[in-house]
């Protein structure tokens, strides 16, 4: 299961973090992230150990959207050492592209 992403953690979880992560945002009115979370849940688990993967909901945590300049969603963020290396954008992508782009983020 991904982690859940808010102001509190995002610094702790995702910038200074070890390994590369990627970041849903999403919103639960939004049809294409409902159809995306699941594989993002899939790839949290299967590489477990190897990145971290997080979703933040832009309604919960309109800051972070800010920052990150979310104009659509879902917004998918590539971080390695806490700078955005990747993006994509919608919801037309494949468990086994998010797993290669995040795995070759070292």
């Amino acid at each position: 299961m991904a982690l859940q992403l808010n102001d509190s953690n995002f610094q702790s979880e995702v910038i200074d973090s070890s390994v590369p992560v990627l970041v849903d945002f999403w919103a639960e009115w939004c049809g294409p992230c409902k159809m995306i979370g699941p594989v993002i849940d899939q790839v949290s688990s299967e590489l477990a150990g190897q990145a971290k993967v997080g979703k933040v909901n832009v309604d919960e945590a309109r800051d972070l959207a800010v920052k990150y300049n979310v104009r659509s969603i879902p917004l998918l963020l590539f971080f390695k050492n806490g700078e955005v290396k990747d993006q994509i954008v919608g919801a037309s992508v494949t468990k086994d592209q998010l797993k290669a782009k995040l795995l070759a983020l070292d």
